[in-house]
């Protein structure tokens, strides 16, 4: 049971700071506003889903992909850092009504499901750099020999990313009750304050994987 609850930590506690949020939780609310609470509260449930696959995808198998095409850690770090510099700086200069998600029209062109995966999910839940991290978690973790101890740590991963979805959906599903009770002044502020950092999360996940392949001095 101690390589169950290590694992699980480590996971959990390696995912939570990157994935954050609670600190997206304001730019989710903002992208869906034209949305009603109903389909709001879908979409964050979707979100979680996808968020949970795409985690459990980069911690199992994400390194095997990337030693398939040929691609190295700081390569996706410069990449995914690029998208997220990109997508916080539309988010920093988007007027009250951020345009990125749209509201399905009567035809049903756009659904909450179908829109749910970029950007909610990619990059602003799960972006570049938590992809990097679960990768990483999930090529370092220790495997034991017999299967019975192979089958504990594979649970614990699996529940730990688990957690982290339903951590996301609470967040999210909650989201507008937080930013009710800061008002719509308030709710400027953490807006702009949130952009604004993942805008830095972007220039310095860019700035960890071109520091990876400078050459170091002698």
């Amino acid at each position: 049971m101690n390589a169950f609850a290590n694992t699980f930590l480590l996971i959990y506690a390696g995912l939570f700071p990157i994935v954050n949020p609670i600190g997206s939780a304001p730019i989710f609310l903002s992208l869906t506003r034209p949305w009603s609470a109903q389909e709001r509260n879908a979409l964050a449930l979707h979100v979680a889903i996808n968020s949970f696959f795409l985690l459990l995808g980069s911690l199992f198998v994400g390194s095997h992909v990337l030693a398939f095409f040929g691609i190295t850690l700081p390569i996706v770090r410069i990449a995914g850092g690029m998208v997220v510099t990109a997508f916080g700086w539309k988010l920093l200069h988007e007027d009250e009504s951020p345009s990125i998600l749209k509201k399905p029209d009567a035809s049903g062109t756009t659904k909450g499901p179908d829109a749910a995966f970029y950007p909610l999910t990619m990059p602003l839940t799960v972006g570049p750099g938590s992809i990097a991290v679960a990768i990483t978690l999930g090529s370092q973790w220790p495997r034991p020999a017999d299967g019975f101890g192979l089958a504990l740590i594979i649970g614990a991963a699996v529940a730990s990313l688990l957690s982290m979805s339903l951590t996301v959906y609470v967040a999210y599903r909650f989201a507008g009750r937080v930013m009710h009770a800061l008002g719509e002044n308030g709710t400027k502020v953490v807006m702009q304050l949130t952009a604004f950092i993942l805008l830095c999360i972007g220039v310095e996940i860019i700035w960890s994987g071109a520091s990876a392949l400078l050459p170091r001095p002698a």
